[in-house]
């Protein structure tokens, strides 16, 4: 429970210093790219971690096409919530049959999609569920939903900005490194202690970086990593490396709140012809309304798990598994940033952020609630012996 409360209050120290250091430090802008790499670096240590645990029963491969589905869901529903909340209320009616209004909010929508699968591991981890069948479910399902959202990026940025050779390059490299995944699973007897994890970590961020910076196009670190994890031959870690992780998770969480752009007026565009961003300004209750209901209809779309598994699990399982969808992160940024990135803005942009920078905050409240529903009343009172 104490590393649950670390990891929200290191979160939310983020959050507030991305709001507050601009307006102290001169150039803080600078400083983005190197904060989002050593973000990627800490995202990419977690990734693979998780991947050298990760196990798939080779011969049993039809359960996975279903997880696929539900995951798949789980990030569509959320999207397309937004979407029609985004088009049918905070647009008006002239807009609705608008293409460019629809592709707009297509592409800033799709924040809600992904869970964040760094953030995720790391708080269930720390909240001691890391043995559970909703852990290595949840797993299965952030993983890929948030391939989904990877993919489906490439179809939406093509609506925007046209078709790209980079696109394609995307697409070749990320069912490539899937199927080097798939074959080599745990067969890679590489170094797998913390500091040449950290060293892999690090290329990995520097590569994709570098594949944006000379194509334009984002390559989340999420799959490499992952893909390396899982061709490392299979070690536990130790307990030293255990508490490199540890204070690996830590750093993440205050860089994911570093991370986030600026909510009230540090938002850069680059286009004046964008629909959203010449829609007029909203009051601040306004804008709190609208994030509320953004809010709780992306995580109304993550519930689509309760209604699936049941063979495989209690009612109370499905529904904390429903919850630990619910966190945001990297992954969300960094669509908004992509957004922002196109010219998009507006009161959208930033209801988006805040209702991201919400999702964040309440991160460790959604973990509680989900350790709550799974561990029983005896493990309960060891966990808080423990803490």
């Amino acid at each position: 429970m104490k590393k649950i409360i670390i990891y929200s209050a290191l979160l939310l120290v983020g959050l507030m210093c991305s709001q507050l250091l601009p307006s102290f430090i001169a150039g803080y802008g600078q400083l983005q790219p190197t904060i989002m790499v050593l973000t990627m670096s800490a995202l990419a240590y977690i990734m693979i971690n998780v991947g050298r645990e990760f196990e798939i029963d080779k011969n049993n491969l039809k359960q996975y096409r279903w997880d696929y589905v539900v995951a798949m869901t789980t990030a569509t529903f959320p999207w397309v919530g937004v979407v029609l909340y985004f088009v049918f209320v905070l647009m008006p009616p002239e807009m609705w049959s608008n293409v460019d209004a629809w592709t707009e909010t297509l592409v800033i929508g799709r924040f809600a999609a992904p869970t964040s699968a760094g953030v995720l591991f790391a708080m269930l981890t720390a909240a001691g569920l890391g043995a559970t069948w909703m852990f290595n479910k949840a797993r299965i399902l952030a993983i890929f939903d948030d391939l989904d959202t990877v993919l489906l990026m490439i179809p939406l940025s093509i609506l925007v900005v046209g078709w790209q050779p980079a696109l394609g390059v995307t697409l070749v490299l990320m069912f490539g490194l899937l199927a080097l995944g798939y074959r080599y699973l745990h067969l890679w007897a590489i170094p797998s202690s913390a500091g040449a994890v950290m060293g892999y970590s690090v290329i990995i961020a520097l590569l994709c970086e570098l594949f944006y910076l000379r194509s334009g196009v984002h390559f989340e670190v999420l799959l490499p990593a992952f893909v390396l994890g899982c061709m490392m031959k299979s070690q536990h870690e130790s307990a030293a490396d255990q508490q490199v992780s540890s204070s690996v998770a830590g750093v993440f969480m205050v860089l994911v709140g570093l991370s986030l752009p600026q909510i009230f007026g540090g938002v850069a565009t680059t286009a004046s012809d964008s629909i959203t961003l010449s829609m007029p300004a909203m009051s601040l209750a306004e804008i709190t309304y609208h994030v509320l209901v953004i809010s709780v209809i992306a995580n109304i779309g993550k519930m689509f798990p309760l209604f699936c598994y049941r063979k495989e699990a209690t009612l109370k399982e499905r529904l904390a598994l429903s919850i630990s969808m619910w966190p945001r992160g990297e992954v969300g940024a960094g669509v908004l940033m992509i957004s922002i990135g196109y010219g998009f803005g507006g009161p959208i942009v930033t209801i988006s952020m805040l209702s991201l920078a919400l999702n964040l905050v309440l991160t460790g409240v959604f973990i509680m609630v989900v350790r709550k529903l799974i561990l029983s009343d005896e493990q309960k009172g060891e966990f808080y012996e423990k803490a």
